[in-house]
Formats: C-alpha cells, sequence, structure tokens
C-alpha cells in the first residue's frame, strides 16, 4: 500500500469495540449445566486422568495440537528496536492474527519482561507443555541465536524464530527461481548481503545449503565489508568473515550476481546497480523502505530481477508465505522440531509453486489477466489458495522422512482436504476481493457524504487505493465532519452538491425527462429530481461521469432502489432484477437470494434470479452450486411452495446443466451434507456442499440471512442487486463503517468485471 495510514485511524482500530485484535471463542457447547459440568467440574477430571496416564492424549482432549506460543521480549520490533515487551504486544497480537487468517493456528500470545537469555530460556521451557508450537518473535541478536538453539535442543515441541528463518525461506525460493530465468549456477554465483542480523545471518546460512559457496559470499554490516582481519566480531559474524582487501558496498556490490539488503532503506545507488554483474538479481528488502526503490532498480538495469519486501512491488518478499504453513505441517504431524529439512522442503515447495499454472482466482484477486513464472513473478502471492496445501505437507512430508513426526500421515489426499476446507474460515473472500478492487480502482459516487460513515469509509477506500470517491453532499457540511473527525487523505476527492450544480444538473435533468417522460415525469420533475443526491448520484454513473454508485445508509432500501430502477434500470435481456446478500462464514462464503426485491417469485422468476446470482459467483471464480429451500425434501410435503421449487430446480437442470442445483430441500440437508449424504444420497449436491441458497419468498431470505447476522453466525455483506445496467448498489440502512468499504470494494469489482465483459 503506497499511502501512510493515518494515526489516528490505526489507534482507532487497535481501541475500538473490544481492544486489540485476537480473542478467545469457545469450541464446545457450553450452554446448559450439562454442557458446563462436562466442560469443568466434575466432569474435566476424565480427560486429565486419561492424559496423566498417556501424555500424548493432551493431543486428543485439549487444544494444544493447534495451539502455537507467539513469544518476544520487544528487544528487536521491526523498524523500531528495543521497546519493551509491553509495547511489543500489538505486534505479537497481529501476528497471531496472521496465524489464524492464513493457517487457522490459534495463539497465545506471550511477552516476557527480561532481557537475559537464560531467564528467557527458563520461562519458555516452564510454559510448553500448554503448547504444539513456539514461534519466536522480535529478539535482538544474538541472544535469538542462543535462544532458540537452546529451545530447539530442550524441548520437543516445534520452535521457529521466524525472524531468522521466514525471510531466509521466502527468500530462498525466490533465488532458486530467480538463478533459474538468469540461467547461473548456484555454486557461482557473487554474492553480497547488507545486513549481519538475525535475518541476515539465516538467509546466507540457507543459501549456502542452496549451493553457494562460502568464498563467494560477502556480509557487511554497519562498519562496512565484515573480513577475517575484524576484532569482536560475534561467532554469528565470524563465520561469515572474509580475507579481502574489500571495504565498502560500493566495492563489493560491483561485479556481484546476487545482492541481498536486510539493512536500512536508500544505500544502494543506481550506479552500485549498474556495476553487478549482467542479469544481476537484487533483493532489496529493509522495511519500510528497500535499499534502492523498485524503480530505481529497473530504470538503472533492465536486465534486473528485483524483489522487495512491499506489496506494491512485484516479487514481495513476504514471511506470511512461510510461517503460517510451515506450523500447520509441523503441528499436524506432531514434528519435535522445525529442522533444516523442513525448512529446505518448505522453500523448495514455494519455488515450484511459482513456476506452476496460476489459478485463475489468483489472476482475478491482482488484476492480472495471465500471471505466470517470469522476472516479475518468482515467487507466489499471499493470496494464493494453493499455499496451505502446497508447503504444509511438504514439510509434514520432510518431517516424517527426517524422524521428528509423531503421528505420521497415511492418507495424503484426505490431508489435503482437510487443508482446503480450512480455507473457507474467515473473511478471506473480501481480502481477495479488495486485493483485486486495488489493481484497478473506479470513481465511486457516495450520495451521503454528508455523514460521518461514509466520509471514513471513503477515506479508508482512498487508503486501501480501492476506489476514487465522488463525495455528494452540501460542501461546507461535508468539509465541517472531515475537521471535526480528523478524517484525513480525502483532499483529492470531488465534492459535488447537486443543489448548486447548474449546467450539469441541467444536462442531467434533461437526460432523466428523455428517459422517464412517458412514465409521468414532467420537464420540471426531472429537474426537481435532479437536486436530490440519489437521483444526481444515478445519473453520473448513467451518463459515465462515474463507474459504481453505492447508496442507502441513511434512506430506507425502497426509496434507493425506486431511484436506482428509475435512472440505471435492468441490463438487456432481464425481466426480473432481484437482491442478494453475501453471507461471510467460518466455512466461507455463501450467496443468499432474493432478499430485498421480489415478495413471491414465480417459477420464472426463481430461474432467473439463480441464473444471475451463478453469474456473479463465476465472475469471482466460484462453482455455481444452488440449493432451492423448502419446508419439504424432495416432496414429501405437497403444496404451492414446494412444488414451486421443485419445478424450478427442474427447469434449471435441464436448461443450465453447468450449474449443480437440486431441490426441494430443508436448510438443514442443504447446511449439513454429511446429513444430506445420509438421508438422500442421490442428491446432486452430495459432495457438492451448495454455495447458492434460493428462498421460495422475500419474507424466507430476508428473516434467514438477518437470523444470520444478528447471531452472529455470519457477516451479511449487501445486498448486491442482480440485473442492473450498471453497478449501483444499496447498503443496509444503518451499516457499519467495515460494510460500506466492503460494498465499495464489491462495487470495484462488479465494474472491472463488466469492463473485461465488454473488453473481450
Amino acid at each position: 500500500m503506497g499511502k501512510k495510514l493515518n494515526k489516528k485511524d490505526i489507534l482507532d482500530y487497535h481501541s475500538q469495540g473490544r481492544p486489540g485484535k485476537i480473542e478467545v471463542i469457545p469450541s464446545k457447547p457450553s450452554n446448559s449445566q450439562r454442557d458446563l459440568a462436562i466442560a469443568y467440574s466434575p466432569g474435566v477430571a476424565e480427560p486429565c486422568k486419561e492424559i496423566a496416564k498417556t501424555p500424548d492424549d493432551a493431543y486428543k482432549y485439549t487444544a494444544k495440537g493447534n495451539l502455537v506460543a507467539v513469544i518476544s521480549n520487544g528487544t528487536a520490533v521491526l523498524g523500531l528496536g528495543d521497546i519493551g515487551a509491553l509495547a511489543s504486544k500489538p505486534v505479537m497480537e497481529g501476528k497471531g492474527l496472521l496465524f489464524k487468517i492464513f493457517s487457522d493456528i490459534d495463539v497465545f500470545d506471550i511477552e516476557m519482561d527480561t532481557k537475559d537469555p537464560e531467564k528467557f530460556v527458563e520461562a519458555v521451557k516452564i510454559m510448553a507443555p500448554t503448547f504444539g508450537g513456539i514461534n519466536l518473535e522480535d529478539i535482538s541478536a544474538p541472544d535469538c541465536f542462543y535462544i532458540e538453539q537452546r529451545l530447539r535442543e530442550e524441548l520437543d515441541i516445534p520452535v521457529m524464530h521466524d525472524d531468522q528463518h521466514g525471510t531466509a525461506i521466502i527468500s530462498g525460493a525466490a533465488l532458486i527461481n530467480a538463478l533459474q530465468l538468469v540461467k547461473k549456477k548456484t555454486h557461482k554465483v557473487k554474492v553480497v548481503f547488507n545486513g549481519a542480523g538475525a535475518s541476515a545471518v539465516s538467509c546466507a546460512k540457507l543459501y549456502l545449503s542452496l549451493g553457494v559457496k562460502k568464498e563467494n559470499l560477502l556480509m557487511l554490516d554497519s562498519k562496512g565489508v565484515i573480513t577475517t582481519d575484524r576484532e569482536n566480531l560475534t561467532e554469528e559474524k565470524a563465520f561469515f568473515a572474509r580475507k579481502t582487501k574489500l571495504k565498502t558496498l560500493e566495492e563489493a556490490i560491483n561485479g556481484a550476481d546476487v545482492f541481498v539488503g536486510l539493512s536500512k532503506g536508500n544505500v544502494v545507488t543506481q550506479q552500485m546497480i549498474k556495476s553487478m554483474a549482467k542479469k544481476p538479481i537484487v533483493f532489496a528488502l529493509a522495511n519500510p523502505d528497500p535499499e534502492i526503490t523498485y524503480n530505481k532498480a529497473v530504470t538503472a538495469r533492465n536486465d534486473i530481477i528485483m524483489a522487495t519486501g512491499r506489496s506494491d512491488n512485484p516479487n514481495q518478499v513476504n514471511n506470511v508465505l512461510g510461517f503460517p504453513f510451515i506450523f500447520r505441517g509441523a503441528l499436524d504431524v506432531r514434528a519435535k522440531s522445525i529442522n533444516e529439512e523442513m525448512k529446505l522442503a518448505a522453500v523448495h515447495a514455494l519455488a515450484e509453486l511459482a513456476q506452476q499454472p496460476v489459478p485463475e482466482i489468483v489472476n482475478i484477486a491482482y488484476n492480472q489477466k495471465n500471471l505466470q513464472f517470469g522476472p516479475d513473478y518468482i515467487i507466489p502471492k499471499p493470496f494464493d489458495p494453493r499455499l496451505i496445501y502446497t508447503i504444509a505437507p511438504a514439510v509434514a512430508k520432510a518431517a516424517m522422512d527426517s524422524g521428528v513426526a509423531q503421528n505420521p500421515i497415511t492418507n495424503w489426499d484426505v490431508y489435503r482436504e482437510e487443508l482446503i476446507n480450512r480455507l473457507g474460515r474467515d473473511d478471506k473472500f473480501m481480502r481477495l476481493a479488495i486485493e483485486r478492487a486495488r489493481a484497478n480502482p473506479k470513481r465511486v459516487v457516495l450520495p451521503e457524504a454528508d455523514t460521518f460513515k461514509v466520509l471514513k469509509a471513503a477515506q479508508i477506500a482512498v487508503d486501501e487505493g480501492i476506489a476514487e470517491p465522488i463525495l455528494l453532499g452540501k460542501r461546507s457540511k461535508i468539509e465541517k465532519i472531515i475537521e471535526d473527525y480528523q478524517i484525513l487523505g480525502l483532499e483529492n476527492c470531488q465534492i459535488i452538491d447537486p443543489k448548486e450544480e447548474g449546467p450539469i444538473n441541467e444536462a442531467y435533468a434533461e437526460s432523466f425527462w428523455a428517459l422517464r417522460k412517458r412514465r409521468g415525469v414532467t420537464k420540471m420533475d426531472a429537474h426537481k429530481m435532479m437536486r436530490e443526491r440519489n437521483y444526481f448520484g444515478c445519473m453520473m454513473l448513467r451518463e459515465g461521469d462515474a463507474d459504481v454508485f453505492i447508496s442507502g445508509s441513511t434512506r430506507k432500501y425502497p426509496e434507493v432502489a425506486k431511484n436506482v430502477f428509475q435512472t440505471i434500470g435492468t441490463a438487456p435481456g432481464v425481466s426480473k432484477a432481484a437482491g442478494m446478500y453475501i453471507m461471510l462464514t467460518k466455512k466461507g462464503p455463501i450467496f443468499f437470494a432474493d432478499t430485498t426485491i421480489n415478495p413471491e417469485p414465480t417459477v420464472e422468476d426463481l430461474v432467473e434470479i439463480t441464473v444471475h446470482t451463478a453469474n456473479i459467483l463465476r465472475r469471482i471464480n466460484l462453482k455455481p452450486k444452488v440449493a432451492f429451500l423448502s419446508f419439504s425434501n424432495f416432496g414429501s410435503h405437497e403444496g404451492e411452495v414446494p412444488k414451486k421449487m421443485r419445478r424450478a430446480a427442474d427447469i434449471l437442470r435441464t436448461q443450465y446443466p453447468d450449474i449443480i442445483v437440486d431441490g426441494e430441500m430443508q436448510a438443514n440437508f442443504a447446511v449439513n451434507n454429511d446429513l444430506l449424504k445420509e438421508n438422500f444420497p442421490f442428491s446432486d449436491l452430495v459432495g457438492n456442499r451448495p454455495n447458492i441458497f434460493i428462498f421460495p419468498s422475500l419474507a424466507a431470505g430476508n428473516i434467514a440471512y438477518k437470523l444470520l447476522q444478528e447471531f452472529g453466525a455470519a457477516e451479511a455483506l449487501g445486498p448486491v442487486l442482480l440485473g442492473l445496467n450498471k453497478p449501483a448498489h444499496i447498503l443496509q440502512m444503518g451499516c457499519s463503517v467495515r460494510e460500506i468499504v466492503n460494498m465499495i470494494a464489491l462495487g470495484v469489482v462488479d465494474a472491472q468485471t463488466r469492463e473485461m465483459t465488454v473488453a473481450n
């Protein structure tokens, strides 16, 4: 993200609502006295006795096997240095969040108030029985080397200092692929490291494991090249000391094949890049500012392969590509440690994955048409869904082959399916949508810009780089809200008050009158309507002055819908528009329709609504699997509703064979595939868990999504209008800032896909 984040927004994010970023949620029922008696006293004694007899049963009866401790003393926090244990807690919570959303691993963050490595080691050893693994974080060198070594030797659970090994693993994969592209041999390349901290030392050692010759590697610290005539070197630095007359970075980099920066920003010049060997490989990994910017490096050399730690450049070396999946594989086989074989397995799995054809969902997420292995794609993208079921099995297998696995995997196909099923958790769907929107932002008109929520959402959209907001409302009121709430970043946004836009208002009024003059609208009516922000915003979209229309947070749904349908209208060939809600659940997104427009849809309406919904899923690379819901199962009850749903399913099955569909069925059978298989094994949805749920009436759909939302079972996103001529979407009245931002992102993706459809 190129735009600097606002301090107040960051502090608000961490403090508002429940403070912090993580929480503990029960995984078992706890609603009755019986539940509590089993969970605690007296029932809990039974698993305690089993574990006392067989300690490994802790993995069977407790959360130990999926629980990692993220532990730090805050002595080397990225970009902040030695800020102390307590101040490091937000970082450790953030690491816990990444573990959860990328690999479904639970985390307790632990901040140790000591700089004494012996005390640190002893404390971790004392609490180790709680955890299935230990992730050490932000501990200064050389203590981090000693602490990790001691814990690896003395504990029988996986221990890894991610600051050391994470960057090494990811950049190691990048090095393998970059060398392959430039056709250079690992044992012949000259490598220069600028930086001699924990990460640099670990990277250098791993590169040696990959075949780089020690005599071909130079390392520099803040004093220059680490040479054998330097005194008072740490053990780690002494290992890389070379007998050489070279002293400075400028001298060392001359003729080098590979440069790895793990130091500070802007210490490498374009002239230094020009002095490197042919087809140089440059990993400028300092954060937030690399040793040399991507643009300067590629301007200096057109034969360069460049990687940075930034998401706005190609080839981002991001530790999230490694640690969640390395621990996932290690935990799943109950590895006694994370050894070199497991790290190298992760390196090679990452490198090989980047060489494979890229799934369409990754192209879509990053707004690419044909992302493929090459100079600008030498490592996978963080949102690649294959990471978990590529790296984790490779690590697990290496653990088994190297003899540290205590619970070997016997069926790799089943294990792969288990890993794939973990991907449905959290809001990955929205993260992908936001990533895609960022790649090609659109102009989004917001008619309710004189409210704090909409302005805050606009600010986030600008910060995220997903949209160019157009703010409709009274300028003085908008500017006062911006000032009062310190909403920064909207300086370049267009502010329009429809009541003051004479020439534009006139032009829109004329167009609207031409559109509606045979529908009871007079020319005077049209002029009055264009002074209303929703009509004005819709006309901006219709006339091509905006790409997306988003409104409804302060107005009733039917009122905004009327504005939209009168102005935007339905797409050619569409006879029935509909409203769809995306329900973000722990098992992935599911799509409910119709939830907002058609009170009593006919069979034909249901078919059309389903086709519209299926088309939306195809645009985001999801296979439509449809359940038609009723109070009966496959003819178990007669009546108009079951008959209607059954008939609609039959028509779809015949006319649209590419859509997997079945019904009518009760909701519990639609949701629970095991229950469906047990009772109705003939159903086309057995083994195809449905992601589209079609309701027999507006009442049923509306009640269902609101119940799920209010019980906290899902986050409702929408309604998304189906069948419209242009991307116009209506918010729920009273929706949150987050929901507005999500709808902006979806609206932008909608506009992008329509653009691509026209282009094709």
